[in-house]
């Protein structure tokens, strides 16, 4: 059977929660795809450019996902994960959660 290939989505203020996604859905069988940059204590100051593109190449592992798991940790959904779940949605992907809406 094909492992599912789950997008972690979330804001990056809640590192820990995608280190911690990264591990149990690995350890559950799926392939992961999360935001580049991310590392103990790393503060990375992007230029808008940057973070435009960045923002489209989440949008493209979202489209090759099956799934995407949002990184909602204390209910909190900010403005750009809003819209990669629109987006997920639209392309007719699975939307976890990780905390109960």
């Amino acid at each position: 059977m094909k492992p599912l290939i789950v997008t972690l989505c979330g804001s990056v203020k809640f590192e820990q929660a995608f280190i911690d996604a990264n591990f149990t859905e690995t350890m559950a069988g799926h392939i992961v795809l999360s935001v580049g940059g991310l590392g103990p204590g790393k503060k990375i100051r992007l230029t808008e450019r940057e973070r435009k593109m960045l923002g489209e190449l989440h949008k493209h592992k979202i489209a090759i996902s099956d799934e995407i798991l949002v990184l909602n940790v204390g209910g909190y959904i900010g403005e750009s994960t809003e819209s990669e779940i629109k987006y997920a949605k639209q392309l007719g992907k699975v939307v976890r959660f990780l905390e109960d809406q």
